[in-house]
């Protein structure tokens, strides 16, 4: 078995199932947790509190006016190079080849020359989300190991990839197998860093401002 073999057939099996079953158990535990009896009687309804929850979902997903100026930078970089990730992840042709062998469904595929310069744009904005993230105090002292090492896999996953279809490194076959392999160990870690935001950040948001419309307070 080569390297491909392998990052095709077992190590692409283990690495989904990691995936699914760690996501899952993350779901299912915030899902049991205590804080979602109510403790307090209610002062709005609940149709009311599910439009205050819609509400807090899109007013919290961008910062106050009065915080644009600190955060706005850091925003944009956010929101850009996630934008880039979900283009070139859902709309470079072989991923859309692989997402129809593993769901038996396919969407249009962008252009390569489009996706390839999305991509390396991409890298550029992950670069300096990095390079922000060192430089800035506060954000040096509450980033950890978990912050460093989604970033890594997550940048590991960009760089194989252009070096998949750039032919820069190694034999095709050999720099589709490190291409797999690094976009495994994102998904073996996913459930269990905060890379998990993907599956809270909205939903989070919704609860949040449920919970205050409930009260009758304004998130």
């Amino acid at each position: 078995m080569t390297l491909l073999d392998f990052a095709r057939g077992p190590g692409m099996n283990f690495a989904l199932a990691v995936f699914v079953l760690g996501v899952l158990w993350r779901l299912v535990g915030i899902a049991l947790l205590n804080y979602w009896r109510p403790k307090s009687e209610p002062r709005q309804g609940w149709l009311r509190a599910m439009m205050g929850g819609a509400l807090a979902t899109g007013t919290r997903s961008w910062p106050h006016r009065e915080f644009i100026g600190r955060t706005g930078y850091g925003e944009l970089l956010g929101y850009s190079y996630h934008i880039g990730l979900f283009i070139v992840i859902l709309f470079f042709a072989p991923h859309v080849a692989f997402f129809k062998g593993l769901f038996g469904v396919s969407w249009p595929a962008m252009p390569s020359t489009w996706i390839h310069l999305i991509a390396v744009l991409t890298l550029t904005l992950f670069i300096a989300v990095l390079v922000r993230r060192v430089t800035n105090r506060v954000l040096r002292r509450l980033s950890n190991f978990d912050d460093y090492f989604s970033w890594f896999a997550t940048a590991l996953v960009i760089v194989t990839g252009l070096m998949t279809t750039g032919h820069i490194g190694a034999s095709y076959e050999t720099l589709q197998a490190w291409h797999l392999l690094s976009v495994e160990l994102l998904l073996v870690w996913f459930p269990f860093g905060k890379l998990m935001h993907a599956f809270f950040i909205f939903p989070s948001r919704a609860i949040n401002g449920y919970l205050l419309s409930r009260k009758g307070a304004a998130s």
